[in-house]
């Protein structure tokens, strides 16, 4: 629920942005569309990205007693 209200957030600003710039509501309708869609899928390829990244991580131990 977090990021999706952040998503929300940050799509009434960028097309808030948008509108004052532009006075067009239906391109700040658009802008802020395609804003959050980019952005949630460059977040997602981020993420995968990073999974696969073992820099800073600490490594399990060989074995465990």
């Amino acid at each position: 629920m977090k990021a999706l209200s952040w998503r929300v957030i940050a799509f009434v600003i960028t097309s808030s942005v948008v509108l004052l710039l532009t006075g067009r509501l239906d391109l700040a309708g658009e802008v802020g569309l395609a804003d959050t869609l980019i952005k949630i899928g460059t977040f997602y390829g981020h993420e995968r990205l990073w999974n696969r990244i073992q820099f800073g991580r600490v490594r399990e131990p060989d074995y465990e007693i």
